[in-house]
């Protein structure tokens, strides 16, 4: 297969998924299915057999790696590049002209990139738009819409003046329901068990919250030792000295929790990375305090940005400014499992997006949605700038590279063409998918666009064209920026490869 019709396939896989209507299905060689719409996961999980279609994923993969969006995109415009390379290329013309092409296409692109970006200042209104963007590619408009709002007060909750947004901060977690409209922001943490004693409160409010680090269970002794008792009575005072160790740690919580709270109604929460045993699970609930052990440490790094406080490792020095605050804790069950909700935070600097949905395909289609959508929102909060969407940046590249060809002298000029071309691959396909017919629907476009000198892209409910800012339609810039360096550097690298050879130790004898 040569090369521009192996990237030619690659484009043709995940060109039909440049739509909000359209999925695809994977099925692994185990037989499991996978339904989605994603560019960047369709290319992990498909097996890619020819080197050119291979290269071709792992940039683009890379690309999703840094931005987070533009995968679809990334390989349609390279299979599209290879393309219209290959008329030229079949006419006697050699790739290195196209190349050089290309390189001038590219400049001159950014050149119009950098002056078509819209500056502005990144209210909630403007992120609202920019997820509804990003997320309406991945899932149907009706689920898209809900999950906006929770996707962009999510990165609001965790952004802090003076520092990058760590999304990290944004814990996703899973849960069956029977809806997947039940997906919600929370603010405050999501633990994925409950309290391990019958007797404990279910329901805390108004809480004074412990995360500590701290065993409060009996462990064995890492050197070999043994005790020697003649008596029953020795060997009783031998077991409450083991036991002391322990006993004198949860004392020290009780006393704390006895000082914080004397005289009031507010409750008192701990939670333990390490383990908690029986005898000390009784004791705290007897004293009214709700323990959870062995919490995982990713969460016990949230706990204190979303509560306060801060994260002790011994019980020495325990005092009132380690605690931190949640204005709710309660236990919730579903389908046999049990999560413990920490919420009513005040000024959560962590926050967790509960996806609900009544089976895992729609569980992992979310996931991959509001995670794009998170790195979609983030791009705009940190470029401080948009480009509108909708295949209107493409479409006016296409016309300034038209523009700019008879400047380029010699045959390079056929090279800036053929970018030209490849770029309008995005609003046909866009077209196309949408039901309506891609020559007549650009056409459209190229008049309008040429005519009123403003950015329109494709309305993909009637096919006509639209003005893609006032349609609150939005792409990243660094997404588009960071797509006009991959994809030329890839279709140049290809274009100029003499001949394809399998590398391995071959036999040098005889």
């Amino acid at each position: 297969m040569r090369r521009p019709r192996a990237a030619g396939r690659a484009t043709d896989q995940l060109g039909s998924g440049h739509h909000e209507n359209v999925r695809r299905r994977l099925v692994s060689g185990s037989g499991d299915i996978k339904l989605t719409k994603d560019g960047n996961v369709l290319l992990h999980e498909m097996q890619i057999q020819h080197p050119t279609a291979s290269l071709i994923a792992k940039v683009v993969t890379a690309q999703d790696d840094i931005t987070g969006d533009g995968t679809t995109s990334n390989v349609l415009i390279i299979g599209e590049l290879l393309k219209q390379a290959d008329l030229y290329i079949s006419e006697g013309l050699h790739p290195r002209i196209i190349t050089e092409g290309f390189e001038a296409a590219k400049t001159k692109a950014l050149e119009v990139l950098e002056n078509i970006k819209v500056k502005k200042e990144m209210k909630r209104e403007i992120l609202l738009e920019v997820a509804r963007t990003s997320l309406r590619t991945k899932v149907h408009a009706e689920l898209a819409d809900m999950l906006v709002e929770a996707v962009v007060d999510s990165v609001l909750a965790v952004r802090r003046p003076g520092h990058p947004i760590d999304l990290l901060m944004v814990e996703i977690m899973e849960m069956k329901h029977k809806s997947e409209t039940g997906t919600q922001l929370i603010r405050g943490l999501v633990l994925d068990h409950g309290a391990r004693h019958p007797d404990m409160k279910k329901r805390v409010e108004d809480a004074f919250v412990l995360t500590c680090n701290v065993s409060l269970e009996y462990e064995k002794t890492e050197v070999n030792s043994h005790f020697v008792y003649k008596t029953p009575a020795q060997k009783e005072k031998l077991v409450k000295a083991e036991r002391k160790f322990i006993d004198d740690r949860v004392k020290k919580i009780i006393d704390l929790k006895d000082r914080v709270c004397a005289n009031s109604n507010k409750g008192f929460v701990v939670i333990n990375q390490k383990g908690i045993d029986p005898f000390s699970l009784d004791t705290l609930a007897r004293h009214g305090i709700t323990a959870l052990r062995r919490a995982k440490r990713r969460n016990m790094e949230r706990l204190t940005l979303a509560c306060g406080g801060m994260a002790v490792n011994s019980l020495e020095g325990l005092n009132a400014d380690c605690l931190g605050h949640a204005g709710l804790v309660f236990e919730y069950t579903s389908g046999g499992e049990k999560f413990t909700f920490v919420e009513d935070c005040v000024n959560p600097r962590s926050v967790t997006l509960l996806i609900k949905g009544p089976n895992k395909h729609t569980v992992t289609q979310i996931k991959d949605a509001v995670r794009d959508g998170l790195r979609a929102v983030r791009n705009a909060i940190e470029d401080g700038c948009l480009v509108p969407g909708a295949g209107a940046v493409e479409v006016a590249i296409a016309e300034a590279l038209v523009d700019y060809k008879p400047s380029i002298k010699g045959r390079a000029r056929l090279g800036v063409q053929a970018f030209a071309d490849a770029l309008l691959i995005i609003p046909k396909v866009l077209a196309q998918n949408s039901g309506y017919d891609l020559q007549e629907a650009l056409v459209k476009v190229q008049t309008v666009h040429s005519e009123s000198k403003q950015l329109v892209g494709i309305d993909l409910n009637t096919g006509e064209p639209m003005t893609a800012a006032d349609a609150g339609i939005w792409d990243n810039y660094c997404v588009k920026k960071q797509l006009l360096h991959s994809c030329t550097e890839i279709a140049t690298n290809i274009l100029l490869v003499d001949e394809i050879m399998r590398a391995g130790i071959i036999s040098l004898k005889g």
